[in-house]
């Protein structure tokens, strides 16, 4: 089915958001792609995003020809609307060489891999004010302790939220994403998208895996997020752990790079970000299972 109607409507009672405000594409990268398709032409206009974070969001700005304006981060992660609002302008400093202002402004809340949510004033004063598309990936929202934008929606006509079946439901291996956003955005995005892209097999799974619930899934990684953080906090390699909304970690450790060799050597994957701006020295931790959480704290115990 290229519009997926039987996995809409079931979406729709799951999320509480109407079947024309619903688009599902092939993985979050694909709504993320044709976002700068339908509103930025190469060349010509702009996007705006901080950073560090999702890192898509450049790629796919490359591969469209379209320039994204970074705005760092404070130290302790936190946003500075002032500052971002401000890149959007043609008129400051930082868009000199740029001939009109941003069409995209994209946040990442909870924030990958800095694993903080921004305050909801924050971001509602943003979506607010910027005069294009306010882009607002919640991937990691079920780990969040604070509710998303998407009951909020209809608010909002310039908003897109992008969320995913990757993270609590664990079904990434399926490349399903969402973007939710008025029904005339989600309109032309289908419009522009490849038809039958999301293969028939994909959506009866997914369809047959949401007549589940992911909450004991969810609970168990929140559980174990926990224990994790508590006992990373006073080990002697550890000298920063960050605060976490997300089913990871960030942690800045003493030689990065040895520690996640020593990791891979164990058989524990994790993600080397000490060589972003903003994240120097930092790993990021997945929560995995009980068992596998013990192993990875076991290891760095050792260090």
């Amino acid at each position: 089915d290229p519009r997926q109607k039987a996995l809409k409507a079931r979406l729709s009672q799951i999320k509480g958001v109407p079947v024309e405000s619903i688009f599902v594409g092939n993985g979050s990268d694909e709504p993320i792609d044709l976002v700068y398709r339908v509103f930025c032409e190469p060349k010509m206009h702009n996007a705006v995003a901080i950073t560090p974070t999702y890192s898509m969001y450049k790629v796919a700005a490359e591969i469209n020809d379209v320039e994204v304006r970074e705005v760092q981060l404070e130290e302790d992660f936190s946003l500075d609307a002032d500052k971002l609002l401000a890149a959007t302008d043609a008129n400051t400093a930082m868009r000199r060489k740029s001939s009109s202002s941003a069409r995209l402004l994209w946040l990442c809340s909870p924030n990958n891999p800095t694993a903080n949510s921004f305050p909801t004033a924050t971001i509602e004063r943003i979506i607010r004010e910027f005069a294009g598309i306010v882009v607002l990936d919640e991937a990691y929202i079920d780990f969040a302790a604070e509710p998303g934008f998407l009951s909020r929606l209809g608010e909002f006509p310039n908003l897109i939220v992008l969320q995913t079946l990757s993270k609590a439901w664990g079904m990434a291996g399926l490349r399903l994403g969402l973007a939710f956003a008025d029904p005339l955005i989600v309109a032309t995005l289908s419009n522009v998208k490849y038809p039958y892209n999301v293969n028939g097999p994909t959506q009866q799974t997914v369809l047959e895996r949401l007549a589940g619930s992911p909450a004991a899934q969810v609970a168990e990684i929140l559980s174990e997020r926990r224990r994790v953080a508590a006992t990373l906090q006073p080990m002697k390699v550890v000298r920063k752990l960050y605060p976490s909304d997300a089913n990871f970690v960030l942690v800045k450790v003493d030689e990065p790079r040895k520690v996640y060799d020593r990791l891979i050597a164990a058989g524990i994957i994790v993600r080397d970000r000490s060589r972003m701006q903003g994240c120097e020295g930092c790993l990021r931790i997945t929560i995995g299972t009980p068992e596998e959480n013990t192993r990875l704290l076991e290891v760095m115990a050792q260090l």
